[in-house]
């Protein structure tokens, strides 16, 4: 069966062996496994042998073409769009995440895990290296933004190598890089997530503005004033450091009540 890309999906299949391999050596095989974007199968077949593992396409003629490739392991592939994707139709528990990731959702995909960190322990992705890059910075980088902190409070993100656009077919207009997420020992339960993307999104969408003025509408002036984060742009503050700024920004919600 010849299949072709689909823009809308997105679709550059990883074509290249060597790759596939190193990405399918990332991860940890010590729980049930998840894989989205399964496209023609070149990273599905290192876990076909795992009895629970599921390979997940939202296109349909992959689906076709994997169990016509794969016959004995038909009942391992599920048509499913990751982001409206139930786990608990799966997975009783936690379980991990593999993925040539479709770059026009990637983002979205790691919004969706963040919402499902308690059961998600570690995910192993291709991105759009750009995206890679700013997913797994730290604090004083240019690349460093809004996804990087909110990951990184629940996980460490590690860039592991770049993928030359020649790895894939169709070639994509952009470089690829591998990133592992692994969850970190214990979940922050002191963090408010509500606060911290509050804060941490308004500080981002003005990131050229020191925080005294991009959190204006969150901090009164007296609890900024001579306060030296406040005096910094929200590149140049850790992780660490939003979580203490989400914490003072409920201290003062609870103050106004």
């Amino acid at each position: 069966m010849d299949v072709r890309a689909k823009k809308k999906f997105g679709q550059h299949f990883l074509c290249d062996e060597e790759i596939a391999k190193r990405i399918a050596d990332s991860i940890g095989r010590n729980l049930p496994l998840l894989e989205i974007g399964a496209g023609t199968g070149v990273l599905t077949k290192f876990f076909l042998e795992q009895e629970d593992f599921i390979s997940m396409d939202i296109d349909p003629d992959m689906l076709q073409l994997l169990k016509g490739k794969f016959p004995g392991s038909a009942a391992k592939f599920v048509q499913a769009d990751f982001l409206n994707w139930k786990a608990e139709r799966f997975f009783k528990g936690e379980f991990n995440i593999i993925g040539n990731f479709p770059y026009n959702i990637s983002s979205q995909i790691m919004f969706k895990v963040l919402e499902m960190r308690n059961c998600v322990q570690e995910v192993v992705g291709m991105f759009q290296r750009e995206v890679a890059t700013r997913l797994s910075s730290g604090h004083g980088t240019k690349d460093y933004g809004i996804l990087s902190v909110l990951l990184q409070v629940w996980y460490d993100a590690e860039y592991l190598f770049s993928v030359d656009s020649t790895a894939f077919s169709p070639p994509p207009k952009v470089q690829s890089g591998v990133v592992r997420f692994r969850r970190k020992a214990s979940l922050r339960e002191d963090c408010n997530e509500a606060a911290l993307k509050q804060v941490v999104k308004s500080a981002f969408n003005q990131r050229r503005k020191m925080l005294r003025n991009s959190l204006s509408g969150i901090f009164h002036p007296d609890i900024m004033s001579g306060n030296e984060i406040f005096t910094r742009r929200p590149e140049q503050v850790s992780v660490e450091e939003f979580i203490e700024l989400s914490k003072l920004a409920e201290a003062a919600k609870r103050d106004r009540k």
